[in-house]
Formats: structure tokens, sequence, C-alpha cells
């Protein structure tokens, strides 16, 4: 009887706590309360994020092969092997792995108080980029640092340091986020600087991303609708400034209000239109893998800015479809475990998670947009899925940081410590 009596008083135990003390937590599929209660499963980080990213980069890296499989034949590009793009791709995989893994052994707190000085270490290779002896200049644009056989885009990094550095300025801010001058104007300056840089390249597009994913974190860490939507005027201003100071972005604009004019289908708008060439040719099923006829020499960085107009060629309307909705969960997921961290008081590492799914939502959002003619076109790569070292290897650098708050909001709610 007394082992009866003490199992029944372990059952009921939790009743006689207030019912404020027993908060259930939502823990994917399954429940967690604060009572210490062992869940039916228990996994370390959220598999699905890491399955639907790898299916990304398993579809990416087929998709590079087959978009570049042809241009050997091209005479840019005739001392260059019909694998040449897929093998430099892959290797940056394999260093890129080898990366993720090592930044998800670091802790949050070791990223939060690295974050000011990371930040300023990617200004440092960013301003490095412009020297001529240490930047390499590829089609006018200086943004490139050779690493022997490889090469690094700076810019990638910023986009990864802004998040980290923007997230630890808003928690540092928190008490004085309701006063623009202390708290707005400060981050304003660092992405003007980073801006200053980033157009002295010149690189739009990434600024254009930076600027989005500071303003975000400022508006999800608590700035007031009226700083909100003055930096969202002052960033339109700007953008506008740019455009209008520039012939060269000015003639985009009007390529993309008119691409299949005479002037234009030659010029800017070439790749617009045989973009649009290839999804339209694609229908709903597409021609198969590898049928795509606009790879051959007609559309231009079809492994790159374009590969998503390759893929609506090759798999249709179908496969279009199913990236756009990986990178809606993925975007979803990602701000999800965000506002799980900041549930538990961890405002840093929320910060940071949701950071990271506006810069990837955003830039596949506005890639997305350039290939179906729904945006004026922007040299912005598909996350995850283009050809490019740097932006792959920050992408899951970044990618695992977000596992890593996952993985300590599970420690969190099974009672442990980070």
């Amino acid at each position: 009887m007394s082992v009866l009596a003490q199992k029944l008083s372990g059952w009921f135990s939790g009743f006689s706590k207030p019912a404020g003390d027993v908060l259930p937590v939502r823990l994917g599929a399954m429940r967690r309360s604060a009572t210490g209660s062992a869940p039916t499963r228990v996994l370390g980080f959220d598999q699905t994020l890491v399955w639907v990213t790898v299916a990304l980069l398993a579809w990416g890296l087929v998709m590079v092969y087959s978009a570049s499989i042809a241009m050997p034949e091209n005479p840019r590009f005739a001392n260059y092997t019909h694998t040449y793009f897929l093998t430099r791709h892959a290797i940056w995989l394999v260093i890129s792995f080898v990366a993720a893994l090592l930044a998800f052994q670091v802790p949050i707190a070791t990223w939060e108080k690295a974050a000011p000085w990371l930040f300023v270490i990617s200004l440092v290779l960013l301003a490095a980029v412009l020297m001529p002896v240490i930047g390499k200049k590829v089609y006018g644009a200086r943004r490139w640092i050779s690493l022997g056989p490889l090469s690094f885009q700076p810019s990638e990094l910023v986009k990864f340091t802004i998040v980290l550095y923007a997230a630890d300025y808003m928690v540092r801010k928190m008490d004085v986020k309701e006063r623009f001058f202390r708290a707005v104007l400060p981050m304003g300056a660092a992405v003007a600087v980073v801006g200053v840089l980033l157009l002295a390249e010149p690189d739009m597009g990434a600024f254009m991303v930076i600027a989005i994913i500071a303003m975000g974190i400022l508006f999800l860490g608590g700035v007031n609708a009226r700083m909100f939507f003055l930096i969202v005027a002052v960033l339109l201003v700007a953008f506008s400034v740019m455009i209008a100071t520039s012939e060269f972005r000015r003639e985009r604009i009007f390529a993309y209000l008119d691409p299949w004019s005479e002037k234009n289908a030659l010029a800017k708008g070439y790749q617009l239109t045989h973009s649009l060439i290839a999804i339209g040719r694609g229908e709903i099923f597409g021609v198969g893998l590898g049928g795509s006829v606009e790879k051959l020499h007609w559309l231009p960085e079809a492994h790159t800015d374009f590969l998503l107009a390759v893929i609506g060629e090759e798999f249709g309307l179908v496969g279009v479809i199913v990236v756009i909705g990986l990178f809606l969960w993925l975007t979803r997921r990602l701000m999800h475990i965000g506002r799980q961290a900041i549930a538990l008081d961890r405002v840093f590492a929320g910060l940071v998670s949701q950071g990271v799914g506006i810069w990837m939502g955003f830039q596949a959002f506005i890639n997305m947009g350039v290939n179906l003619g729904a945006l004026p076109t922007k040299g912005l790569t598909l996350p995850l899925m283009s050809y490019g070292g740097s932006a792959i290897i920050i992408n899951l650098v970044a990618l695992a940081v977000v596992l890593r708050i996952d993985f300590e909001n599970r420690q969190l709610m099974h009672g442990g410590r980070v």
C-alpha cells in the first residue's frame, strides 16, 4: 500500500501548485510542462529543418550541374570542363558542412559576446575588397577576395554579422528603445557605413538585403511604430536617390517596365526576357531534367542569379511551386524558433533566429521575383541553391546557429541549462 500511496502522491502532486506554475510549452509535436514530466520523444534539434535544408542543397547541386554543363561550349569558358562548376560547388558544400558543424558547437552566449567584433571584422574585409591588390574585379564589380583556387565574397559575411550585431544592439538598447537618437541613430550609422562600402563595389542588392535585415530586427526588437515608419521612409528615399543618380540603375528599371521593346530586349532586358521564355517553355510539368534550351548560352548566369528559371523550364510550374513552398516553410520555421526563444526570455537568440528568417525569406523573395518578372533585375542569388561558395558557407553557418538556438531552447524546456 505504501508504494501505491507514493505513486498516487507523485501523480497528483502537480495539482497542489498554483496554475501559473504549470505552463505548457509547445515543443515540435509534443507538449512539455514545467512540472518536469518526461516527454514521449526528445529530439536534440529540429530534424525537419535539417532535412529541408539538405533537400534544397541537394536539389541546388543537381541544378547547378544542369545549368552549367554546356558552358564550356561558349568561347568565354572554353578552358573549363563540363563538371567545373559542379566540382567547385561540391567542394564548397563540404567546407560549408564542416563550418556548420563547428558553428553548432558554439554556445549562443559566445556569439552574443563576439557579435560587435565579428561585425567590425566583416567591415574591415568589406573595405579590403576595394583595394586593387586584394579585391578581384569581375564584370566591372570588385566584390571578391581570392583564396587560391576559390574566392570569398565579404558582403555575404556582412549579412550574417549584421544579424548578430543588430540583435546584440537591440538587447543593449532595450531601456532606451523609445528614444530615436539613442536607439536608432547609431544602428542607422552602422548600416550607412556598410552601404557606402557596398555601393563602392558596387553591390546594391546586398545593401538592400542588409538594410531590410537591420530594419526588421529593429522592429521585432520593440522600436515603436513612428520610428519604424520613419526608418522605412528614409530607406525609400535613399534607394530612390541611388536609382535616380545612376544611369545604369535607371536603365534597369526602364527595362523591367518594358523588357520586350526593341531597345531593351537585347540590352538591359535580355536576362529578364530569356528568364520568362524559360519559365514559359516549362509550362506545368517542365521539359525534364537536363532538357533546358535557355541554359545553352541564351540565359546569362543560369547557374547563379537565374537558377530558378532553369528549374521552371525543366520542372515546370510544379517545380517552382515546390521551391517556393520549401522556402516558405523554412522562413516560417526560423521565425517560430525565434518566437520560442523570446518566450523563454532569450531575446538575443530569438532576434538572431528571426533575423536569419528575414534574410533567407527576403533574399529568396527578391530572387524569385526577378526570375518571374515581378521585380527589376538584381544580382542576388537563390539561398542554398545557386552556385556561390561564399553564400553557401555563410547560409549554412547561419542555419547552424539557429539550430543551436533550437537545441538550447529544448534544453531549457527539459529543465536543463545552457
